[in-house]
């Protein structure tokens, strides 16, 4: 699919906000309500969108603390990617994966209720031991920027 500046400014708009209208997309993109909706549903057939989300406080989903789990493999076999993948693919704690380049392997957002459950997860992630051969975490002290939005704090705090 070929794209124009009418598409990436559909596309950033709602990249930013997921619940804006047609008609409103359409004002604030410069064409007709008809025309942004077809250039939208071409974007989401074309996979160019992948979908719509509302992004939650993480108390409200019970996990105010977040940890970044670098992983290094053993190896890079099939057999251990796959071990690996399967476990992040099905553990509701590993938010987001990413495969690295450099020291470690792949880098995890994980999210959970409290340190004791972070313990959990690096006790199941380390018994992977025809995957994994090492572990570095840190703990999110504050969110800054998430998903290309930045948090300010209030007057309080």
């Amino acid at each position: 699919m070929t794209i124009d500046d009418h598409d990436r400014r559909l596309m950033h708009l709602l990249r930013d906000n997921g619940r804006l209208t047609n008609q409103e997309l359409a004002d604030l993109v410069g064409l007709s309500p008809s025309q942004c909706s077809r250039r939208r549903i071409a974007l989401e057939q074309s996979g160019l969108i992948l979908g719509y989300h509302a992004h939650l406080a993480p108390q409200a989903e019970g996990t105010p603390v977040m940890g970044m789990v670098e992983v290094r493999l053993f190896n890079q076999t099939d057999k251990a990617v796959e071990g690996f993948n399967r476990y992040v693919l099905n553990e509701p704690a590993v938010r987001d994966v990413f495969k690295l380049t450099g020291d470690y392997d792949y880098l995890l957002k994980v999210a959970v209720a409290d340190l004791a459950e972070l313990s959990q997860l690096l006790t199941r992630l380390s018994s992977l031991r025809s995957s994994v051969s090492n572990l570095r975490t840190s703990v999110v002290l504050e969110r800054v920027k998430e998903n290309g939005v930045g948090f300010e704090k209030d007057a309080a705090g």
